[in-house]
This record gives C-alpha cells, sequence and structure tokens, in this order.
C-alpha cells in the first residue's frame, strides 16, 4: 500500500491546481492525485469554454469575486510563464431592451465594488467594439480573455510530477476508512493511505464527501450546457465575448457568444437538466443519477419556482430555431445555416435542500479530509488562487 502525506481525489483543473500550489509551498511532500478517466481534466475542465473570467457578476467580500480577480492575474502569470497562449479579447455585456438597464447597472456596480476594469457604454461604442452586435447599452470589460484550460492542465500535471508527485489515471475511488490518524483510499489502481485527503471531485464532489463520513451541505445536480459553433463564412459576427443581460429570477447567464483561443466562436449554452452526471449527449442516461436527481427536495423546489425558464431551456435544447431565435437578440445576423453543432458540456450545480443554489465555493472539512463541495465559476479562472486557498486549509492539517 502506498503511503503519501495528501491524495487528491480529482484531476480536474482544481486538484491539479491545488497539487501544484502544495508542492509549491511544501516542497518535499508525497503527493498523489487520484483520477478516475485515463487523462486529467476530462469533464467540467475539459468542457469549459476556455473564458478568463474578470469577475463582474460575483457579490462583492464573496470567495468567487476575491478568488477571481486574483485568481485571473495569477493564470496569465502561469501562462505567460509557460507559453500557453491566452488572449485579452474583452467582453461586453448588452442590454436589448430599456426594461435590462436597471439590472445592467447592478451588474456594473458590482463590478466596480470588485475591482473589475469595465465601463457602460452606449450604442455607438458598442458598434465600434462588435459591428454585429444589437443593444442600446452595453458593459465592456476590455480584461475579460480566453485560454485553453485543458492546456494549462497539461502542464500543471507536468509541472507536479517534476515536483515528485503522482498523478494516477484509471484510478476510480471507491471507497474511504479512517485507520487511527491516517485515511486509507480505496481506489482501482490499488490501496493509499494518506495523513490528509482533499476531494476536488467536482461532478462527484458530494458523494466523496459521503464516502469521506462527512455529510454536505448541498447536493450535485447536473445541468448540461449545449452549443453550437459559428461556421468560419459567419465567425466575423463576433470579435470577443458576447453576453447578454442575464436574467435575475433564473440562475444562468444565458446563451452568448465565446470567441475561442484556437479559432472559431462558440454559441450557448442553454441549460437542461442532464439525466447523467457525465451526460454529454441528450441520450446520456443514468437511471441512479437520474432518480437521484428527480427525488432531492432542492431541485424539485427549484424546477417549480423557476419552471416556466426551465421549459424555455429544454425547448432550446431541442429546437435549433428556438437556440438561434435566443442568438438573434444579441447578433441579429445569425442564421440557422451559420450554426453547426459543438460538443456539450455538464456543469455540477450545487443545491440546498430549500432549492437555493450554492452561490459560492464551498469547502467542508474535519482532521482528515478537505472536501471542496462547490467550485463554481469562475473556479478555472480562478484555480491557481482556489489552490492556494485550499493549501492554506492543508497546511493547518500538516503543521
Amino acid at each position: 500500500m502506498q503511503q503519501v502525506d495528501v491524495a487528491i481525489i480529482g484531476g480536474g483543473i482544481v486538484g491539479l491546481a491545488t497539487a501544484y500550489r502544495l508542492l509549491e509551498r511544501f516542497p518535499g511532500k508525497q503527493v498523489v492525485i487520484l483520477e478516475k478517466e485515463r487523462e486529467v481534466a476530462q469533464h467540467q475542465t475539459g468542457h469549459n469554454s476556455g473564458v478568463l473570467h474578470s469577475g463582474i457578476y460575483y457579490k462583492p467580500g464573496s470567495l468567487r469575486a476575491t478568488n477571481c480577480r486574483e485568481g485571473k492575474l495569477a493564470m496569465e502569470t502561469f501562462c505567460t510563464q509557460e507559453n500557453i497562449p491566452f488572449e485579452l479579447c474583452g467582453k461586453v455585456i448588452v442590454a436589448i431592451t430599456r426594461e435590462e438597464i436597471p439590472q445592467l447597472e447592478r451588474i456594473y456596480e458590482r463590478g466596480q465594488a470588485n475591482g473589475t476594469v469595465c465601463q457602460m457604454i452606449d450604442a455607438a461604442r458598442l458598434k465600434e467594439l462588435e459591428p454585429h452586435a444589437a443593444g442600446i447599452q452595453a458593459i465592456h470589460v476590455p480584461q475579460a480573455g480566453i485560454v485553453d484550460y485543458r492546456q494549462v492542465c497539461e502542464r500543471l500535471s507536468q509541472r507536479i510530477t517534476e515536483r515528485g508527485a503522482t498523478v494516477k489515471t484509471s484510478a476510480k475511488v471507491t471507497g474511504m476508512f479512517r485507520r487511527d490518524n491516517r485515511m486509507v483510499v480505496e481506489n482501482t489502481a490499488g490501496e493509499i493511505e494518506a495523513r490528509l485527503i482533499v476531494n476536488c471531485a467536482g461532478l462527484h464532489s458530494d458523494r466523496m464527501t459521503w464516502m469521506s463520513g462527512q455529510r454536505p451541505d448541498a447536493q450535485i445536480v447536473p445541468f448540461r450546457g449545449e452549443y453550437f459553433e459559428l461556421k468560419p463564412s459567419a465567425q466575423h459576427l463576433c470579435r470577443g465575448l458576447i453576453y447578454p443581460v442575464p436574467d435575475p429570477n433564473f440562475p444562468f447567464l444565458g446563451v452568448h457568444f465565446t470567441k475561442m483561443i484556437h479559432g472559431g466562436v462558440e454559441c450557448g449554452p442553454n441549460a437542461v437538466l442532464a439525466f447523467a452526471r457525465e451526460g454529454y449527449f441528450k441520450t446520456s442516461f443514468n437511471l441512479f443519477d437520474t432518480l437521484e436527481s428527480l427525488t432531492y427536495p432542492g431541485f424539485l423546489r427549484l424546477a417549480w419556482k423557476h419552471w416556466r425558464a426551465g421549459l424555455g431551456e429544454m425547448w432550446r435544447s431541442f429546437s435549433k430555431a428556438a437556440f438561434v431565435a435566443a442568438l438573434q437578440r444579441l447578433v441579429p445576423e445569425v442564421q440557422s445555416e451559420h450554426l453547426v453543432p459543438a460538443p456539450a458540456g455538464v456543469r455540477a450545480q450545487a443545491l440546498t435542500r430549500d432549492g437555493n443554489l450554492v452561490d459560492d465555493f464551498l469547502i467542508v472539512e474535519n482532521d482528515l479530509v478537505i472536501n471542496v463541495c462547490n467550485a463554481p465559476s469562475p473556479a478555472a479562472t480562478a484555480s491557481l488562487n482556489v489552490g492556494r486557498m485550499i493549501v492554506d486549509k492543508v497546511a493547518t492539517h500538516l503543521t
């Protein structure tokens, strides 16, 4: 049985960034990362749209706000040092109607409070930045950007391996139990005994929390985000990132346009319940996952509260015309023939039993296990700072 100081469950960007920061602060510690897939970054990280978020949306003072601002700078520094391409292409958040302006102003106020460089602009300035975008007013966020997070993860994995860590792939965790003052992690690559466990399992973080002997404050409910991509002939319609004003009564940002770091423009996502935690296709189905979501009081309360918006999201999932109509609010020239299907992603949405979305990072711990129960957007952007935050907690266990 391999014995280590710290075992990290999950080879996504948060787990890898945590290992990177841990070895940076505690060189020589024995660290293993357990990833159930054959490669790292195969789920939320690998299906990420690649946006470097600015932190404009988040509640001032929240962990999302503070980690985003500092984490974005850390990510840019890491990418510069590692020669990983990124681009600060800028973003506009566009109000189409006068009714949306008060919400746009509230977002702008949050941006100011969070230290985000942003400017309220009129329709003329919007046309200069995004000639094909509709809108009567907008917020311009010039420092929003794009990057390939899968490439970031590959480099993080390389760097932590060079520092002595082990990245075990095809290592699905099947059980955990306490042995004296250590934890034993049963997995498909062999048992690991560790002084400390850090759970960064993303879509399965709540299950790992239960497995560790702790009770999570929320359950993960998976939502699939579906995308289209602009054909090359239509990519001129978007220069950077074009977002709508989000509906304050609905917990998702709405379909938007995202320039990609390796070329192309992604359009989406919608947000529909996934019938599997790794349900990347409309046909994906896992009976246990589905029953778990549909019988969870938190999801039932959320669905009842937002049933009308939810039906709209489902309709867009099955009707390309409805999806195109939503995109045309932002860029009227977009037509159905300009769009081809693109890979979907699944968001690990943590919901409390009363139907509220967990709107910030959520970490619960005991003396042997630190469980990252919720790591919402901007987790990828902020990952290097989130990793540092987790290591601050690790330090209290190792010293």
